[in-house]
């Protein structure tokens, strides 16, 4: 029997973090080591709580989870960082039992060290926040390096605009590069196998009316119920005077299992660490090499996600976890 490909997944709490995970967890051929949460686009404890609560709907409460109390450089929206508030009051989360403390998990470096130390073959890190825990975990133990299969990052934007609209920018920075750009500018410098979805691919599949409707034709299945529950949150910004709701988190975590689907394009790249274009990730031919995707077969992907939120969990682990 083939082995599972080992994931260690860094989140940052948003709604589309959490699908990710919803997603990643329905994914068979994948063995999850470990999950942190950085509260760049959340508040850490309810963040904490709706990961806890989705590891539960799966079962799968042994997985371990890393708290980070880190403090990003440039700071989300506040009223972006709520949303998990909400989200633990959905109907199908609302009721799943809770008696996690967060303030007694593990630091979330330390979590990702251990891991990967005891991981028996390697691992891939996937990153649908910023990346300052991984930079500091392998500056703090560079061994690990040897342990780390590929990082896949939901991050950058080379080709096309940023989705950072603030004071003392210039637009060029996608967020999650933007929250600690001297962390994602180590990253770069660091040379990993690194395989970034940039804003230049995750622009093709946004979450749309027609995509919601096809969803929820499919709404008795308790998975896809809970992800049409989560993209509805999703719909003051579907569209928004700035913003559209695109399955950026999403997209990445489905490179996990179809890496076949995407076109990769190897560059070099540099990342800004100052104003006015902090975080702007830079095609540079004196940069550092990595992979971003170009393209993606948008057709393949949306009938994947459809298709694993059918994914039926355990009435067991359900009914535990709703105390039934």
């Amino acid at each position: 029997m083939k082995e599972k490909k080992l994931v260690f997944m860094e989140h940052d709490g948003a709604i589309d973090d959490l699908l990710s995970q919803l997603l990643l967890l329905t994914m068979k051929e994948v063995e999850v080591i470990g999950i942190n949460v950085t509260p760049a686009d959340c508040f850490i404890e309810p963040a904490i709580e709706s990961t806890f609560k989705l590891l539960q709907l799966f079962g799968n409460e042994n997985i371990p989870i890393g708290r980070s109390d880190k403090n990003g450089i440039n700071a989300f929206p506040n009223e972006w960082r709520a949303r998990p508030e909400v989200i633990n009051a959905l109907p199908s989360l609302i009721n799943c039992t809770y008696n996690l403390d967060p303030y007694s998990l593990p630091e979330a470096v330390d979590l990702l060290i251990d891991q990967l130390t005891l991981a028996d073959r390697p691992v891939t890190i996937l990153l649908t926040g910023p990346c300052s825990n991984l930079v500091e975990a392998i500056r703090k133990a560079p061994h690990i390096r040897g342990k780390i299969e590929q990082v896949v990052w939901m991050g950058g934007a080379f080709r096309t605009q940023g989705n950072v609209q603030t004071y003392q920018h210039n637009g060029t920075a996608e967020w999650n590069v933007y929250w600690d750009p001297q962390s994602s500018k180590e990253l770069f410098v660091m040379e990993l196998p690194l395989v970034c979805i940039p804003l230049d691919v995750t622009n093709n599949v946004p979450v749309n009316k027609e995509f919601l409707s096809t969803l929820a034709f499919q709404s008795d299945y308790f998975l896809s119920n809970l992800a049409g529950q989560l993209w509805a949150l999703t719909i003051d910004t579907i569209p928004s005077y700035h913003y559209v709701y695109f399955m950026w988190d999403v997209l990445a975590t489905s490179f996990i299992s179809l890496p076949n689907e995407f076109a990769l394009e190897e560059v070099k790249a540099v990342v800004s660490d100052r104003p006015p274009n902090a975080g702007q990730t830079q095609l540079i031919e004196r940069g550092h090499p990595l992979k971003i995707a170009v393209d993606v077969n948008r057709k393949v992907f949306y009938e994947y996600v459809l298709n694993q939120l059918k994914t039926e969990i355990s009435l067991q682990s359900t009914a535990t976890a709703l105390k039934v």
